[in-house]
């Protein structure tokens, strides 16, 4: 399945990226989590993430039910490596899924959480600026178009 690439509005999550974890994410609605392949693994995956228009960076992403805040519904979080200045609820976010990086799993505590994000966004770096990886990063698919948002 991967890369995979998908779009969709940017909607209000659980508020816990930002408030408890210091680490904002940027959520798709349920109908784009529902749209994802049904057999892709849940866990934490890297690749890369464009705002409307703007520049393409870095991103990781969680796909799952967040053991740790006991989800009941499925979530796609992706965490933009890169300090935007304002919110962008309501804009399109398009993403491309590259790797895996590791599985779901609880945690004992939030600094124990919060310490397994910071792994995960380093591991990503890293795994992006392979060569292999790049050249995903300069994909017209990042370009909008006026058409209707895709998910393949």
């Amino acid at each position: 399945h991967l890369p995979y690439f998908c779009r969709g509005e940017v909607v209000k999550g659980f508020g816990r990226g930002s408030k408890e974890l210091g680490i904002p994410t940027a959520n798709f609605s349920e109908q784009v989590v529902e749209s994802f392949p049904s057999d892709i693994s849940t866990g934490i995956y890297y690749g890369w993430a464009c705002v409307g228009n703007g520049d393409v960076h870095k991103m990781v992403l969680s796909i799952g039910w967040n053991p740790f805040y006991k989800n009941i519904k499925k979530s796609v979080e992706t965490h933009i490596i890169h300090t935007f200045k304002d919110d962008f609820y309501g804009e399109i976010l398009s993403i491309v899924i590259i790797g895996y990086i590791r599985s779901e799993k609880n945690f004992s505590s939030l600094e124990a959480l919060i310490s397994a994000i910071q792994e995960d966004i380093e591991e990503a770096k890293r795994q992006l600026d392979l060569p292999e990886h790049l050249k995903l990063k300069e994909d017209s698919f990042f370009h909008l178009t006026k058409g209707k948002p895709v998910n393949h």
